[in-house]
């Protein structure tokens, strides 16, 4: 029993090292030795996938570098978890390639999941089964495990050890998973759709962690179907449409190209018309809806001018700036679907 344990570990420290090994010639055909601050770690390539006569990914082509927060987003339906399965060697693809730490996620499964750590959209685990039993379960699964003590801790289930699964509540079960995506000290972390269904409270903290997460060098993969969330959260985001991107580049610079308004809008007396700050600079229009004023144009100009303004009070000030999903909906003509 002793020797075949032997064996195991041995197989397993090999299958390490191959794929150290394959990431090395992977690294020094690729990248140049100035671009080692920014090394690809995942790059797809024409990736298509087609389910019966549904075109679920049509020839989805990005990089994903090392130490940033991608984020993949789009409506239910885009193709994000498909991408993200192929991704991960969850699915084959149907034309296209991948690779993922230099090695090809449907050919060097066994070695890729030593290093990376996945979060799915639907994993139920073992509903009787507490917390602590399977922490230690997945625990085993890998050579050199992260201790599952300090990721209970780490997610704030402590208290929550001895508890069966399916006692916990939906935002301590996702919990749960994110420490499991973390058991073998993975250098890209794949989180899809984490964040669905939680409160706004819950939402923010899972933030928080993700950023926490990144800050420790691990590379973070994300997919949801919140604008907002990619907004907060990534470095650079790749809007995805029916299975096609339509966008990918760093949340401001994507506004920024939009070119889109500013709305500026506050309360004012009956007496007050719109014409007072159509001549402002920044402005490029002005209207008054229910004793209201909304002007349109360079936000941070439009703020400057009205504060210089004498005898102008400016209660119950709202401003909005644009968002993802005004770049969304410019970009496909159409609103936004959750």
């Amino acid at each position: 029993m002793q020797d075949w344990k032997t064996l195991q570990e041995k197989v397993e420290h090999l299958t390490r090292e191959l794929a150290s090994a394959k990431r090395t010639i992977a690294t020094l055909e690729g990248y140049p030795k100035e671009e080692k601050s920014a090394r690809k770690l995942i790059v797809v390539k024409n990736l298509h996938k087609y389910y019966k006569n549904v075109k679920a990914v049509d020839g989805v082509s990005f990089e994903v570098y090392e130490g940033e927060i991608f984020g993949m987003v789009g409506p239910n339906g885009a193709g994000k978890t498909t991408t993200i399965e192929c991704i991960e060697g969850l699915r084959r693809p149907d034309r296209g390639t991948i690779s993922v730490l230099g090695l090809t996620p449907w050919k060097d499964g066994h070695a890729l999941r030593q290093e990376i750590g996945m979060q799915l959209q639907e994993g139920n685990l073992f509903y009787r089964i507490t917390v602590k039993e399977t922490m230690k379960l997945y625990s085993s699964f890998y050579s050199q495990p992260a201790s599952w003590q300090d990721l209970i801790k780490k997610l704030g289930l402590e208290d929550k050890q001895n508890v069966y699964y399916e006692k916990l509540s939906g935002g301590l079960k996702q919990r749960l998973t994110v420490a499991l995506a973390l058991m073998g000290k993975p250098r890209i972390v794949f989180f899809d759709e984490t964040t669905t269904g939680f409160d706004p409270q819950a939402r923010r903290n899972m933030w928080n962690l993700i950023r926490e997460i990144r800050a420790e060098g691990i590379t973070v993969f994300l997919t949801t179907h919140s604008m907002e969330e990619a907004q907060e959260l990534c470095d650079r985001v790749c809007i995805i449409e029916r299975g096609k991107i339509v966008a990918l580049d760093k949340p401001v610079t994507l506004i920024q190209n939009l070119g889109a308004e500013s709305k500026v809008a506050f309360n004012v007396g009956q007496a007050v018309e719109p014409e007072t700050f159509q001549h402002l600079s920044g402005v490029n229009k002005v209207e008054k809806v229910d004793g209201q004023i909304i002007i349109y144009g360079n936000g941070k100009d439009i703020m400057a001018a009205l504060i210089g303004m004498e005898g102008i009070s400016l209660p119950d000030l709202e401003i909005k700036q644009p968002t993802l999903e005004d770049v969304y909906l410019t970009l496909t003509g159409r609103d936004y679907r959750d």
